[in-house]
């Protein structure tokens, strides 16, 4: 059984992400749960989502999610076995693609973020959800994406929304607050002085008007310290909203992400995730 994460793990440190996906993919069973892809949700970018719902759902809890790769890598197909993962606990999950740096820096892949959960509120009806119980969720700089949406006012304004029109946003080992920088490309994604960097840390703008939040870290990650998540809910709790954080022993930031699909007995993430969502989407709306 050991073979499995240690092979997981040679083809992250190679580099080879198309060829590790493709393994996870491959891994995860689909039984029960309908694919909708390539759906292009902005036109103006070429930027297309796809949607992973039970079947027969009707008035589900909609999940979309954000994956990481340092704003700079990634794709969503990548990322079917999440979307089926959640699809078979009875969730409409919505994996959608944001521009990278450096095609956009981080106003870029928030607006387009904004753009997928107002998509996803418009048209999750059509696919056995409930476009009043819409949730965000990101691992790594995905985690930040969903997070600055559930906080920073102005991304969902500009489609229209607020973030308690969220019914909740849950974290996967997200960054939330993240200065001083430890990579020179993020100078050119968030900015170079004190004041425009503070704009991309979410720990900055809970101010009171939140959806619940879900904080899930593994102790063990040496790639997002377990310390973003703590002054996160930290934060949270200063402001009177709700937050639950979960911390995993001897949980690494990789086997964290895993832990939804071929890693299951590393962590119950995926447990405590609908535990949230369940509590939440039957909660009386903002």
């Amino acid at each position: 059984m050991r073979l499995l994460p240690l092979l997981f793990a040679a083809l992250l440190l190679a580099g080879c992400h198309a060829t590790f996906f493709g393994a996870v993919n491959a891994r995860q069973p689909s039984t029960g749960v309908s694919a909708h892809r390539d759906i292009v949700f902005d036109t103006a970018h070429g930027l297309a989502l796809d949607v992973y719902s039970p079947a027969d759902a009707s008035h589900a809890p909609v999940v979309v999610y954000f994956y990481g790769g340092s704003w700079m890598t990634g794709k969503r197909q990548w990322f079917r076995w999440m979307g089926e993962a959640l699809a078979a606990q009875g969730v409409v999950a919505i994996v959608a693609d944001v521009r990278p740096w450096p095609k956009v820096r981080m106003e870029g892949f928030l607006q387009d973020g904004a753009e997928a959960v107002r998509w996803a509120r418009d048209h999750a009806a059509g696919f056995g959800g409930d476009p009043a119980h819409v949730f965000v969720m990101g691992h790594s700089s995905g985690g930040q994406i969903a997070a600055m949406l559930a906080t920073d006012k102005r991304w969902l304004a500009t489609v229209g929304m607020k973030p308690r029109d969220l019914a909740g946003f849950i974290g996967v080992a997200g960054t939330y607050d993240f200065i001083p920088f430890d990579e020179p490309e993020f100078y050119e994604i968030f900015g170079h002085a004190p004041g425009e960097q503070a704009l991309s840390q979410p720990v900055n703008f809970v101010d009171g008007d939140e959806p619940p939040a879900l904080l899930l870290q593994g102790e063990n990650d040496t790639i997002v310290s377990p310390a973003e998540a703590v002054s996160f809910e930290g934060r949270y709790r200063s402001q009177g909203e709700p937050v639950e954080l979960k911390l995993y022993p001897h949980v690494g930031h990789e086997q964290l992400l895993l832990a939804f699909g071929p890693l299951k007995g590393k962590a119950p993430v995926l447990r405590d995730t609908m535990a949230f969502i369940h509590r939440h989407a039957a909660a009386a709306p903002h």
